[in-house]
């Protein structure tokens, strides 16, 4: 082989790694947007084959970036399909360059809570999740409905990083909406300060006047941030003016399970 046609194949090498790449990273993107996917799915929305999105899931799977397990039962026959979610590793891929923040984040809420105690970390936290939500709360708060609001708050929280969304409740005998963050920035550092995750559910429950659960975060381990909206009831129904609350950590049987 001659040194011309020797870098004609390096180049066309080194092209095809660098579309593989890309693709991988629409995979992971998607991802992040959307939580646990089907291998389907994601060949239908990147305009892929079956066969070629899978190939593009198995590097992923090989390099820790992504996982699989089964989609949640759906009543039909035959094997439940699989669905495929990023990993801790995958996340930091979607999210360069947040790893070194997050260390200097927690060595400076370490110093805060030894110079101030711990009640000036959760006024930080508050601080910190309303100031991620404040310039939207107008626009949230306007919503018809509290599914509205959920929504709408999802729509905020993507736009600030997060990469949410807002469907039903996923257990038909639990009414009322998910509020699903697939991507979290500061993930890291609430693993270590969960008064973080507690912060943000509070504010939630004041912007959509409701008490709220959550039910998964990804700072301990689970797939997504995932938040029960409780269905709006009319006031005749609910018989109660108790201002708005946020439980973290989920009934007993959720605890640590991802309900997305």
């Amino acid at each position: 082989m001659t040194a011309q046609q020797t870098a004609h194949v390096e180049h066309a090498e080194h092209a095809r790694s660098a579309a593989d790449g890309r693709t991988r990273d629409a995979v992971v993107r998607l991802l992040l947007e959307r939580g646990p996917t089907t291998a389907a799915t994601l060949a239908d929305r990147l305009h892929l084959s079956g066969p070629g999105v899978r190939r593009h899931l198995d590097a992923l799977c090989a390099e820790g970036s992504v996982a699989t397990r089964d989609a949640p039962a759906s009543g039909k026959r035959g094997r439940p399909a699989r669905q495929f979610l990023l990993t801790s590793s995958g996340r930091a891929r979607a999210g360069r360059g947040e790893h070194g923040s997050a260390e200097l984040a927690v060595a400076a809420l370490r110093r805060l809570g030894e110079a101030a105690g711990e009640e000036a970390v959760k006024a930080f936290a508050r601080e910190r999740a309303l100031s991620m939500v404040g310039a939207h709360r107008e626009h949230v708060e306007a919503g018809a409905d509290r599914a509205e609001r959920t929504q709408r708050l999802a729509d905020a929280l993507t736009a600030e990083g997060y990469a949410a969304s807002s469907r039903g409740s996923a257990d038909a005998r639990v009414a009322g909406e998910q509020l699903c963050q697939h991507h979290c920035p500061v993930a890291d550092v609430a693993a270590e300060f969960p008064q973080l995750c507690e912060a943000e559910a509070e504010v939630f429950a004041e912007l959509l006047g409701t008490h709220v659960q959550r039910l998964a975060t990804i700072a301990r381990g689970d797939a997504a941030c995932t938040t029960h909206v409780p269905a709006q009831r009319s006031d005749t129904q609910t018989g109660s003016t108790t201002a708005p609350a946020a439980t973290t950590g989920g009934a007993p049987e959720n605890q640590g399970r991802q309900v997305v």
